[in-house]
Formats: structure tokens, sequence, C-alpha cells
């Protein structure tokens, strides 16, 4: 059954699996001839989403948690029964969900409050070489701080966290590991459970950085049974501005305060402050209302299409995609084959900056440069690369036009 608010277009999608996705029609500011495929980098939103912002604001606007009159307590039950929205969706538990800004507040959370207390000079820290630059550098913070070290997976030959590689690397000594779910460049996905078994094995804990995958898989952190995991609203057809910390209830109780304000509270004196129960005490200042109202709304809209389909669907563009990118001998393919949604390329001789700009002109959007992955573009041996990623809007005219683009590139500067 399609989620409330769901458009016409959405349910009819809904109701025939058969067929490959049609609901560019509920995105409203996508205009007819534009292709775009910067998802990776943040999706566009649909009408269900734009509408749950707009009543949020228009309709039912009151702050949370505070007021006693009766608005601030149907938005209170809104804003909390989003949460719940959002535990359900990663088959976790209400309290151990934390509304933060995005997953880099998330990430430096636990680098502050978890991180910052429980490691000590000689312990080690283990990150792969295709991490997001949010991903690396509150752990660099941290491991300054306290004397801590850093270790790095490599990649396989195909471009994919080498976990054989991270089970021969482990050690007592290893703390904490951090690692991409889906990689923002690559699209290559990591075998989560794995990587937290092999984590697990020598006492360390782990975060699972997940903004690319909720958008596109099914994700159950029971299942995983990692110790955090992270993802923004505004990569799954969400608003900017909300993102989730989920990490296990014994861990958050034992964590300090990451900010301190209203709202974290249990009493505050002179003397001595004391601090509400988790999620409570990690969500200092009044919060992002509506973006947790929006959240909810797009969790609804990928849900009632379903993260099969969706990855199904993405998956189908990649293949052509990269099928007909390879068959262009100026193009140079990272990752692997079966990556989640998103291709990223290079054009020989041809700054991927310049492959933008050529393809914009086309109305392709595009991303061009190192993607907040400046460690993995020397890694690949390259300053920059293009890349394509898709999302439930894109359909294979849009490959078409990427490719015929990247035909006019090669033409242009051949």
């Amino acid at each position: 059954m399609a989620g409330r608010g769901a458009s016409v277009t959405q349910a009819t999608t809904i109701l025939d699996a058969a067929r490959p996705l049609d609901v560019l029609a509920d995105f409203p500011a996508i205009p007819e001839g534009w292709a775009y495929l910067d998802t990776a980098a943040t999706s566009q939103k649909p009408q269900a989403v734009v509408d749950a912002i707009t009543r949020g604001y228009a309709e039912t606007y009151a702050t949370v948690h505070r007021g006693v009159y009766q608005r601030s307590a149907d938005m209170t039950l809104a804003y909390e029964a989003a949460r719940r929205r959002v535990a359900r969706f990663i088959n976790g538990a209400e309290e151990e969900i934390v509304f933060v800004r995005g997953a880099t507040e998330a990430i430096n959370l636990v680098a502050h409050s978890w991180a910052g207390t429980q490691l000590k000079a000689g312990d080690r820290i283990l990150l792969s070489a295709l991490e997001h630059h949010s991903n690396i550098v509150p752990w660099q913070m941290v491991a300054e701080r306290v004397g801590a070290a850093i270790d790095v997976v490599p990649l396989t030959d195909d471009h994919r966290i080498d976990l054989d590689a991270m089970a021969a690397m482990l050690t007592p000594a290893h703390k904490l590991v951090a690692l991409a779910h889906v990689s923002n460049v690559l699209g290559s996905v990591l075998d989560a459970r794995r990587a937290t078994e092999l984590a697990h094995g020598v006492g360390a804990k782990i975060l699972i950085d997940g903004c690319q995958s909720v958008p596109r898989l099914a994700v159950d952190v029971a299942d995983i049974g990692c110790d955090f995991y992270v993802f923004s609203g505004h990569k799954l057809y969400g608003p900017t501005g909300i993102g989730v910390l989920w990490g296990r209830a014994d861990l958050l109780d034992a964590m300090p305060p990451y900010q301190g304000g209203g709202s974290m509270i249990d009493r505050v004196t002179f003397a001595r402050t004391t601090y509400a129960p988790a999620p409570t005490r990690f969500e200092a200042g009044t919060p992002h209302i509506v973006g947790a109202l929006g959240l909810h709304a797009a969790i609804d809209y990928v849900e009632a299409i379903g993260l099969d389909r969706i990855h199904a669907h993405e998956t189908a563009l990649v293949s052509r995609t990269r099928e007909a990118l390879g068959a262009l001998n100026s193009v140079r393919l990272f990752g692997p084959a079966d990556s989640a949604g998103i291709v990223s390329f290079a054009v020989e001789g041809v700054h991927p900056h310049d492959v933008g700009t050529i393809l914009d002109e086309a109305k392709v959007a595009i991303r061009a440069g190192h993607h907040c992955a400046q460690p993995l573009m020397e890694v690949l041996g390259v300053e920059a690369t293009a890349r394509a990623s898709f999302g439930v809007y894109n359909g294979p005219q849009d490959v078409d036009a990427l490719v015929k683009g990247i035909e006019r590139v090669s033409r242009i500067f051949g």
C-alpha cells in the first residue's frame, strides 16, 4: 500500500512491480528534458515531502517538548512519530535514534562523545581507502587529541573494501572501525555484516556510514550487528539539515553529552547539571522539527515504492551506463560492475570539470571533482572523476543523454 501522501503516479507504480519505475511526475523540481544525475550529492524531493514540509510550517508549526498548549503537544507527537518511523526503517529501537543535522554531525558526535572518552594513546582506528572526508577527518582529530593511530584498509582490484586484508590487519589494539556501506564515488557495496564480525572479533566497535545505502538498500542494523549507523536525510529524498545517528542503547547510555543547552538536561543548577537519558541527551537546543516531518514523509515514499525495486531499477541504469560508456575508447570506468546507483568515469585528456560543463550545456547534470574523497583519488591515480549517480526519477533517456553528451565531449577534445 502506498504511504500517506503518495501520489497517483507513485501508487500506480507500486501496483505493477513488473514495470520500470515511472515516478518522474512526483518531482516538481525536475523540468522536462533535464537529466539530473547527481543524486549521490543530494536527491531531488518528491511532492509528498514538499507537502509535508509545507504543512509543517504553514499549518501545524509549533515548538516541541516544551509547550503545554495543544498545537505544541501535537507537533511533539508528530516529531516523535518521525523518530519511531526511522527506527522501523532500519530495524532499531526508538531510544536508539538520535536526530542530528546530517551524517557528518553524527560521525562527529561519536568521535567526540564515544571515541574521545574511550580511546587512549596506543589505540588504533581502522578506516578504508574509499571513505568520504566526513568519515576520515573526525577520526584524525580525535586520534591526534588522544594519541591514537589510524590504519587504512586497501581496496580489491575491482575497487571494493578488501575485507580479507582487513581481517589480516585487525589487532586487539584496534578499538574502532568506520566504513562506508556504499562508496559515494565507486558505488561499491560493503558486506557490512562480515565487516562487523571482523571488528567484533578483536573487540572493536564499528560505525557504518549509510548515506549512500539507505536510499537504495534495505538496512537492518540488528542483522548487521554494528554499533553505530549514520545517514543523512537529504540523500534519502528528504530535506537538508536532518540526519540520524543510530547507536546501540547501551553505548548511547554510557556516552557523555556532545553539546550542552536546552532540552538535553534533567536539572540545571550553578553547582551541578544532570542530563536527560539518550537520545534526548544528544539533542541540545530546538531541533529541526519540520525536517523530521520531511524525513518521515521521505521514508514513507521510498518504502511505498519498495527498496528492492529501487535497487533493481538503479542497477539496470548502472548496467546500461557502464555498457555504453565502456564501448567508448576515450572513457575509463571506475568501480565494480555491480556498483549501487553510481558510475564514476574519466574521459581521456579532458578534465572532469570540462566534462561537467559541456554536459550541463546539454541539460545533463553530473558531479565532477574529488567528491570529498581525495585519498581515494590518489588510489585511483587521478585528481578527479566525473560521476553520474541515479535516483528513482531517472530512466533510460537520462543514460542516453549522458552517453550522447560524452560522445560530444570526445569529439570536441578529440
